[in-house]
């Protein structure tokens, strides 16, 4: 199936080409999510209409997101979780926890935006990708502990033990 896309979608297109996918990925994603029109010779001609439009809406929504990454330089979050005596956890991190972190962080994230490219599932820190828009992404430092002490020693940011001396007189 033929369609036109609406904005930049990795390992497809740039916004406005026209390209060939497959028609359950057209229908079942690309259509419903608003990200491409199937390929007509009425949507052709509504696209060069609205082509101004869109592009001046894409390049806002690109800059609101170069400004959220801007802020998002170097963040990292701290995950506590159950692991076996190995570092393997029980279970995994998924994105909504992810996203959930960074929201309580103060960050607005919604778990779509996460891209996870390894699973994680062993104690330590892990870098994942937020996708803030389809041309600006930023790194995340995500640090899978047992406890917040131990995530503070992971991170290299322990507190200093004072070391406290009994003189006796």
């Amino acid at each position: 199936m033929q369609v036109i896309l609406l904005q930049r979608i990795e390992k497809l297109g740039q916004m406005g080409q026209m390209v060939d996918v497959k028609s359950g990925y057209a229908r079942n994603f690309l259509l419903p999510q608003k990200k491409a029109l199937r390929a007509t010779n009425d949507n052709i001609a509504f696209f060069e209409k609205q082509k101004i439009i869109l592009e001046a809406t894409n390049l806002e929504k690109k800059k609101e997101a170069e400004h959220a990454a801007s802020k998002m330089n170097d963040v990292s979050v701290i995950l506590i979780r159950q692991a076996s005596e190995t570092g393997v956890l029980y279970g995994s991190v998924r994105n909504k926890d992810i996203s959930d972190a960074l929201t309580v962080a103060g960050y607005k994230i919604n778990r779509a935006q996460v891209k996870i490219t390894d699973p994680v599932k062993m104690l330590g820190i892990h870098t994942v990708q937020i996708e803030l828009h389809p041309e600006v992404s930023v790194d995340v430092y995500v640090n899978v502990a047992l406890s917040q002490e131990e995530a503070l020693v992971q991170a290299g940011k322990a507190p200093q033990a004072e070391e406290e001396t009994n003189q006796e007189a």
